[in-house]
């Protein structure tokens, strides 16, 4: 049982939240979209666009599954979300969703390998709160403003989960 997961958008800070969090408490931090890099061998992104989004989707969900079976904090990649079996499982953990405007996240996109988010990736943020929001309030805990500075969000998720019941 991982110790926390992170769900959110692309680029709400997800990863660099994780290992900051992770360091914190002395253990490991585990990425889903390198479970399934290194389980598939090749970047998410390019196993997306070679095998088309429900490989995709099923990959994912295998490499979320591993990454729970660790003792580490885990950052989800954004659309995990969409699968019920996934919804299920991140339900039982401490999940945390990890939101800001889209406007704080474009400019956290730098050149990362994200296809879903297209050449408009403001218009497509839009898009994907609209599909997923519900989603990742389902199967979290608590919702935490991610856009502060990063020494501000981990404040709030160790403030978070401190005061959750596990």
């Amino acid at each position: 049982m991982a110790r926390l997961v992170l769900v959110g958008l692309p680029g709400v800070g997800k990863t660099t939240l994780a290992e900051r969090v992770a360091r914190v408490w002395g253990c490991g931090a585990l990425d889903t979209d390198d479970v399934l890099a290194e389980a598939v061998g090749c970047a998410a992104g390019e196993y997306l666009r070679r095998r088309g989004v429900e490989a995709f989707r099923q990959a994912e969900l295998a490499a979320l599954e591993t990454a729970l079976e660790s003792d580490a904090v885990v950052a989800t990649g954004g659309g995990v979300v969409t699968s019920p079996r996934a919804r299920e499982l991140l339900g039982r953990e401490v999940t945390l969703w990890l939101d800001c405007d889209d406007d704080a996240i474009a400019p956290r996109l730098g050149d990362a390998d994200r296809p879903l988010l297209g050449d408009e990736p403001l218009s497509s943020l839009g898009a994907l709160r609209d599909e997923r929001g519900a989603w990742y309030e389902e199967v979290s805990r608590a919702r935490i403003d991610a856009s502060g500075t990063l020494e501000d969000v981990t404040a709030l998720i160790l403030d978070a989960v401190g005061g959750l019941d596990q």
